[in-house]
Order: structure tokens, then sequence, then C-alpha cells
């Protein structure tokens, strides 16, 4: 057991006399006793089940999304692999990664790629996705080179091997626009549309940061996005055929 746990335990008046009754009433029962040395001052007792609103919400968006348009193969550039788990068990998906997963699930495939320079030929993929990834692009974050334009070089890989008529659901932080360095970028709602200028933009959902009482607004007006210091927009990009 690690210090931190023992102080933890200490300074918790509640832990103890819980620790103390469970552990006096096990025995009474001749059940398992728990060890002193195991521990683990954990308190979630919270009136609702808390849950990051971004990674549930936008995976949930993205399932929904496939589920509707129901490609024949789907390729994913670095998404959440909660989504590709998920949107596997109905759409076969080939997920790629600039640090490739040890993951193992029907339905999914696994590859390395760099999203600097993909290794597809233009116009070959009908179904894309690249979410929450590419405000990380050229931080230094995973280990990639440092380039400010890393995000925007990025956009222009996912634009280029998208096929005409194909589809690109985009996600990433939207509010008012900073570089938070080294963890991600926030974008406005018009820099992301500037960072596909050959794309045309089909669906815009929207994950706000609460401010307006709302969560998940779906086809959301763009002028929501000025209003969130820390959203998430959703898009369903698409080339013209």
């Amino acid at each position: 057991m690690q210090p931190k746990q023992i102080v933890k335990a200490l300074i918790s008046p509640k832990y103890m006399a819980e620790l103390i009754r469970f552990r006096r009433e096990s025995a009474a029962l001749g059940l398992p006793v728990p060890k002193l040395t195991k521990i683990r001052p954990i308190d979630e007792a919270t009136a609702t089940t808390g849950f990051d609103t971004h990674y549930v919400y936008h995976t949930g968006w993205a399932a929904r999304i496939l589920a509707k348009s129901k490609p024949e193969r789907h390729v994913d550039i670095g998404s959440s692999l909660f989504f590709v788990s998920i949107a596997s068990a109905f759409v076969p998906m080939i997920h790629y990664d600039y640090r490739p997963p040890a993951f193992d699930m029907p339905g999914a495939e696994t590859g390395a790629a760099d999203l600097l320079n993909l290794h597809f030929a233009d116009n070959s993929i009908a179904s894309l996705s690249c979410m929450h990834v590419v405000e990380h692009v050229g931080l230094g974050r995973y280990g990639d080179a440092l380039d400010p334009a890393g995000d925007a070089r990025a956009c222009a890989e996912l634009s280029r091997v998208l096929a005409p008529g194909g589809q690109l659901l985009f996600v990433t932080p939207v509010g008012q626009p900073e570089i938070h360095f080294n963890a991600h970028r926030i974008y406005s709602y018009e820099a992301v549309l500037a960072l596909f200028p050959d794309l045309e933009l089909a669906e815009f959902a929207l994950i706000t940061d609460k401010r307006d009482g709302a969560t998940l607004v779906w086809d959301a007006e763009p002028a929501r996005v000025a209003k969130q210091r820390y959203g998430c927009g959703c898009f369903v990009f698409r080339k013209k055929a």
C-alpha cells in the first residue's frame, strides 16, 4: 500500500469508520476480511454518475452516423478505441494510429499511419473518421515532430484521401481559439471550415461545455460555438462527387 493511501484513509473519519465496521461484520459472518495493507480510499458517492462528455457523446454521435450511412468499410485515423470497439460491431473497420494499439476485436483491424503523410491513394476512402486527433498534431505530445502547421497539413491529407461523394467524420475542441501547449488546440467554427476548403459541410453537432444548460446539440447553430470555452464540434464533411 502506498503512503498516500494511508494518509488519505487516516484523514477521512467516514472511511475509517466504514472500514472498521465492514471488517467487523465480515468477520462475524465468516467472510474474507479486507487486509489493512490493501485499502484503497475512494469516494464516488455522488447523486449522479459523472462522465467525460466529449468522449461519451462524440463517439455515440459518430456511431449513429455510421449506423445510418451503413458504409461497406470504414477507415478511422487515431480516434478513440471506445468508438472503434463499438462501431466495428456493425461496420467493418480499419483503425490506424501514429502509435498503433495492441487491440484485438472482431470486425476491426489496426495499423500504423502518419497523419501528415497518409499511405492511401488520392480519392480512395469512401467513409473516413478522425476525431479528437488533429488538435494534437504538431505539438509533440505523442512523440510527433513539432510543427505549428501540423493540424492544417493533417486536414489536407484527410481531404486528399477522401473519395468523391465520401464522408469524413471530424471532431475537435471548439470555442474561443487558443493553443494549450502541448495538450491541444481549440478552434473557432470558422477555423474548422477553413481547414477543409475542398469539402462541404453536411452536418454539425455541438457538445457544449454546459454554459447554456445544454450538452449535446444536434444540428447546432454555429453562433453557439463562440460562447464555448472548451466545447466539442462534431462535423460531417463530404467531398463533391
